[in-house]
């Protein structure tokens, strides 16, 4: 590089990289770096980071044979388990040197093994799995500490108390958690996560009703979780697997939904909703990035997982379900399950993602990878448009997926799919002017609003969502 004629201009994204792949795979820790210092910007611009991107492998299979799915469910979650883990050790400045992507493949090969094996013993081992266990540096947006008051206020908390227990003697294992909750306090949205929701253009297009729509509507009054049902659990994806989800969901209908609820657990259990639904509704708790410690400040799928701040109360909670703008609806079977969205859309991309965040009042304008800032008067909302196409056989997929599908631009399910109720869930809540806010999430997926997501399993009684069915096919709106 030094050679005369020989020297190379780097774009100044590349810089940064260049700089972010020195610091972060040399000296460790989590890099914030200004892109202004290599931009030729000037120094409030924003600053960066790095996560740990690796391939989804549960979202690469889509053939599982049931007697396998137990245990491929198992290795998933550990495959999840691994890669938190793994940022944990980068955000804290454990990891030293390139040592730390080498001995996340060296886990992930093991465990993605152990699952294909289970697969070629169930008679469906795919091909191309091992190929998926390295993972990459990425880049990504980080929180500027003048915009984090949560992060500061952490900080000389945990400092102050990690100070106190030392003069008091406490156990080196508690001076540890409170300087691991220090530097997790560090994660938060980017001030470029944010975007003032008067300068959005009204976006939401809906498809004009055709001859033998089903315009009608089913809404389920279910409450705003002030039973205080919360758990970092996700029992479609990661059944028997407490943590599953390494951030904390709000639920409402069903009472007893967590990892370890079966067909038969659900059935029987009771439920917040006021017509007898029993289907389990959930989805992550908003937070506000306040620096006050909640009750699982140190518990998994909280502080252990960098999920900081105030737990925000929904203000309001709407759950309906509606029609097909080009056809009658089908009823959906009981048990089935139905993800939106993807919690790691930062690093799968948004092929998945179906995130969207506005402000009451401006409800025409919908954000996929933005945090709204609302005027005074106006609360953000979180809306979740379920898939609404159902391939007739299937309660679920092996990769959750692939049983539902969503409608085109003009309402059309594709081949082989038929229109079912569509979910339409609607989450309201007062937040302060001028306040940080954050949706929780894997650790690795630092709290970006493009990883929103919602979570639904159907354990309506038959004779429930029949009536629903014909509410919403005759055109009425029933509650």
């Amino acid at each position: 590089m030094s050679q005369k004629g020989h020297k190379r201009r780097l774009r100044p994204k590349h810089k940064i990289l260049a700089v972010m792949s020195a610091l972060v795979l040399g000296g460790g820790g989590v890099v914030i770096v200004s892109q202004g210092a290599f931009a030729g910007q000037n120094s409030r611009s924003a600053p960066v980071t790095a996560t740990i991107d690796c391939p989804d492998v549960g979202d690469k299979l889509d053939n599982v044979p049931d007697q396998a799915r137990k245990e491929v469910d198992a290795n998933l979650a550990q495959l999840d388990t691994q890669v938190a883990d793994a940022y944990k050790q980068l955000s804290s400045g454990q990891a030293k040197s390139k040592t730390l992507l080498g001995g996340l493949k060296q886990q992930r090969d093991k465990t993605i093994t152990n699952l294909s094996d289970t697969l070629g013993k169930a008679g469906q081992k795919p091909a191309g799995l091992q190929g998926l266990s390295g993972c990459v540096m990425k880049e990504a947006a980080a929180a500027d500490p003048a915009d984090e008051p949560a992060a500061a206020a952490a900080a000389q908390g945990a400092a102050a108390a990690a100070q106190g227990a030392a003069k008091q003697g406490a156990p080196q294992q508690q001076q540890q958690q409170q300087q691991q909750q220090q530097q997790q306090a560090k994660g938060g949205p980017a001030r470029s996560d944010f975007v003032n929701i008067g300068t959005v253009k009204p976006n939401v297009r809906k498809p004009a009703a055709r001859a033998g729509a089903s315009t009608g509507s089913f809404a389920v009054q279910c409450g705003r979780n002030e039973d205080g049902h919360f758990n970092p659990d996700n029992v479609i994806v990661a059944p028997g697997v407490s943590n599953g989800a390494h951030h904390m969901h709000d639920y409402v209908g069903n009472k007893t939904t967590d990892a370890f609820s079966t067909n038969n657990s659900l059935a029987q259990s009771g439920t917040t909703c006021t017509n007898g639904d029993q289907s389990a509704y959930y989805w992550p708790v908003l937070r506000l990035r306040d620096g006050k410690a909640e009750k699982d400040a140190q518990a998994p799928g909280g502080g252990q997982d960098a999920n900081v701040g105030t737990i925000l109360k929904p203000k309001q909670v709407t759950i309906d379900f509606k029609g097909s703008p080009v056809s009658k609806v089908a009823a959906m079977p009981r048990f089935m399950r139905i993800i939106t969205g993807d919690a790691k859309a930062l690093t799968n991309g948004n092929a998945n993602a179906n995130a969207s965040w506005s402000c009451t009042g401006f409800e025409n304008r919908q954000l996929k990878d933005k945090y709204p800032v609302c005027p005074k008067g106006s609360d953000v909302v979180r809306t979740f448009n379920f898939q609404s196409c159902w391939d007739g056989k299937n309660i679920d997929s092996a990769n959750h997926r692939t049983h539902v599908a969503f409608a085109d631009n003009n309402g059309n399910c594709k081949q082989g799919f038929k229109a079912i109720p569509q979910l339409v869930q609607r989450i309201v809540y007062s937040v302060p002017p001028g306040s940080r806010f954050a949706v929780d999430s894997f650790p690795e997926q630092l709290h970006k609003p493009v990883t929103d997501h919602g979570d639904f399993i159907n354990v309506m009684s038959n004779g429930l969502m029949a009536g629903a069915v014909r509410c919403i096919n005759d055109g009425r709106a029933c509650r």
